[in-house]
């Protein structure tokens, strides 16, 4: 990792939907797909989906503070999620697909509660804002296939995050801003 790059990490249900919106945006070095919070060691995909690992689909983002500092970063995740699903995302249902913000050092984690508390107070959602904040733990990067579905199989990624009903609940929310 280069000297000024920081990670951010960021469950927000199916990691493919979450990669695309970081992806290729300046500052942004990489961001990968991945498993973590749970208790297995190097989970696969298909034993994260059992819902017995204690993992969630996350994304870990590398970037440079200087050109995309962290508060843009928690911006952006905010509006690709439901925060007040405590029970996956869209028809991601199940402990896998849960969201959360993993910090990775104190001031992470200050800015993550104030973004939280920020989006608390301006009611605009009806129920409770669920999204955790947690310490990071280790991240195990997902296999090939997963890295970058968003390019590899395009078609099938467009056709997925409209029908799992992601795709409209980001346009209803972006009217709500």
């Amino acid at each position: 990792m280069g000297t000024n790059y920081e990670l951010a990490t960021f469950a927000g249900g199916c990691f493919w939907c979450m990669v695309q919106p970081f992806d290729e945006l300046p500052g942004i070095i990489k961001v990968v797909s991945g498993y973590t919070g749970g208790h297995k060691d190097h989970p696969t995909y298909n034993e994260v989906c059992t819902n017995t690992t204690g993992h969630y689909e996350a994304v870990q983002i590398t970037y440079d503070p200087n050109i995309f500092e962290y508060e843009k970063l928690l911006e952006l995740f905010w509006i690709q999620i439901d925060p007040t699903d405590a029970h996956g995302q869209f028809n991601d249902r199940g402990e896998s697909y849960r969201t959360a913000i993993f910090y990775h050092n104190k001031e992470q984690k200050r800015l993550a509660e104030a973004s939280k508390q920020l989006l608390e107070d301006s009611n605009k959602f009806k129920k409770p804002i669920v999204t955790e904040i947690k310490e990071a733990s280790l991240f195990y990067p997902a296999e090939e296939n997963h890295q970058q579905y968003y390019k590899k199989n395009s078609f099938h990624y467009k056709l997925y995050k409209e029908g799992s009903g992601r795709a409209q609940f980001i346009r209803d929310n972006q009217k709500r801003n």
